[in-house]
């Protein structure tokens, strides 16, 4: 026959009993904290390393643009030699990485101004494209770029930095030296000019740099007396 428990050892294991299902209880509870507390901790480093993951390898950083804008002005322009017109580059990105600057998420704002170039050829103009260091694409633009056909050079750098004529037509992918543009040549009484806000300047054209608001006129063809040469040019307002 089994022994009968006694009331006072019946109490005691029921007190027992409670007591571990209390430990067992408070346990699962300290687990459940710390597992928030983990999953808190590491929240932020799931989501840097998500946006990783997605950030295209090939994107833009405020660090890679800023380093890659450090260098000197290219005082020269490289480009094809055909005749005009000349139209934007299929591969904007690679245009602008030939003229030695960067593309970028974003338009700077460090360095922020404007200037106008005309293109003459034998008295008549020649369109500067729209979207010159403009990667639809790939949704990046160079600090340096056209927005529209209006001529309007557009510098918006993330660092102040003087932006050169030469890069321009880098960009542009047309040839430029005090001998040629593009395809055209200075021969036969035929010369490459170049005029800033009317003051016709010596040199490699290409060296010119960018300044607020100035009027570029790049002239080619037989210079003749009374010859009209733009000086100003009309910026919108805002610009």
């Amino acid at each position: 026959m089994a022994a009968r428990k006694s009331p006072r050892t019946t109490v005691k294991s029921s007190r027992d009993g409670r007591k571990a299902i209390a430990r067992a209880q408070s346990s699962r509870r300290s687990g459940w904290l710390w597992l928030a507390a983990g999953v808190v901790f590491a929240a932020p480093i799931v989501v840097i390393v998500i946006i990783s993951i997605i950030k295209s390898p090939g994107q833009p950083t405020p660090d890679t643009e800023s380093a890659s804008l450090q260098s000197p002005p290219a005082t020269v322009a490289a480009g094809g030699e055909t005749m005009p017109p000349w139209p934007a580059p299929a591969d904007a990105s690679a245009a602008v990485a030939a003229a030695g600057l960067p593309m970028l998420g974003s338009e700077g704002a460090v360095e922020h101004i404007h200037a106008h170039l005309d293109v003459l050829v034998d008295g008549q103009p020649v369109a500067v494209p729209a979207e010159l260091g403009i990667d639809t694409k790939r949704g990046t633009i160079s600090p340096l770029h056209t927005h529209d056909g209006s001529g309007v050079i557009h510098v918006e750098s993330p660092v102040k930095r003087q932006f050169s004529l030469g890069e321009v037509f880098t960009e542009w992918q047309v040839n430029l030296s005090a001998d040629n543009i593009g395809a055209l040549r200075a021969v036969d009484g035929k010369a490459v000019r170049v005029f800033v806000n009317g003051a016709q300047q010596t040199g490699n054209p290409a060296a010119i740099m960018l300044g607020d608001r100035d009027e570029i006129a790049l002239v080619y063809g037989v210079p003749r007396p009374g010859e009209t040469i733009p000086s100003t040019y009309d910026f919108a307002e805002g610009v």
